[in-house]
């Protein structure tokens, strides 16, 4: 029964890592966008800083003197970490001296905050069962920090009755990813992966009633005719991120 059970989890975990993956190449296209332009436009690194910390938090909290047996939380994490960094550099090289600013004082800060947690994780917590405890509830923590960055794109949305700020396929991502680290979660009970993803399930699924209440009222036929402005005024203006 032990070992049907491990063999579940680690299936469930397979699945939430593609799925994890899908979700962190989502910005792909806006980085593509930004490296033609040269520019980040009106587009900010603030997710990807919050997702980065996230991920190192939960890297640190599935190795093995934290939380045993959770590889595939590593693997995921480890990823999403290398996937936030990129895009990150890609934001210092094409941002104005401001946003270059805000990013260098961002990664130092997380830096610090990840060299404190791991220091007094280490030097004052001495089980794993005290260590899963501290590092577990600071997870939680970033995790809803970074689960309720969706919530400007949901309030415009709903200003402008339109879902073009708000992708259909992040949300669904957002959805799946909550609900199968939900599953992960369960198998081998770990209540601090189970609180913040069902809080993530909660957030996709949010965000898909919203989009199937404005999916009728949004204007489509204006979005290659937005497109197009939003480069040209790009090339043109300067940066205000």
């Amino acid at each position: 029964m032990f070992s049907d059970t491990n063999a579940a989890r680690t299936i469930v975990g397979i699945i939430g890592n593609v799925i994890a993956f899908g979700l962190y190449s989502a910005p792909i296209p806006t980085m593509v966008k930004i490296w033609k332009m040269k520019s980040v436009s009106e587009f900010k690194p603030d997710p990807y800083l919050a997702t980065a910390i996230n991920c190192m938090m939960w890297a640190f909290y599935g190795l093995p003197f934290v939380k045993p047996d959770n590889i595939l939380l590593i693997t995921n994490n480890g990823v999403g970490l290398v996937m936030e960094l990129v895009y990150v550099i890609i934001f210092f090289i094409f941002g104005t001296s401001h946003v270059r600013k805000k990013i260098t004082i961002a990664m130092v800060i997380e830096v610090i905050i990840m060299a404190v947690v791991i220091f007094c994780t280490l030097y004052f917590l001495h089980t794993t069962k005290q260590r899963s405890m501290l590092v577990g509830i600071l997870c939680i923590i970033f995790n809803v920090i970074m689960y309720a960055s969706p919530l400007t794109a949901m309030r415009l949305v709903i200003k402008k009755k339109s879902v073009k700020c708000m992708p259909f396929y992040l949300s669904l991502a957002d959805f799946m990813n909550g609900a199968i680290w939900i599953v992960y979660a369960c198998l081998k009970f770990d209540l601090y992966i189970l609180i913040p993803n069902v809080l993530g399930c909660l957030s996709g699924t949010i965000q898909l009633i919203i989009y199937a209440l404005y999916y009728k009222t949004t204007n489509w036929e204006d979005d290659d005719e937005d497109r197009e402005n939003n480069n040209s005024n790009a090339e043109i203006e300067p940066s205000q991120a």
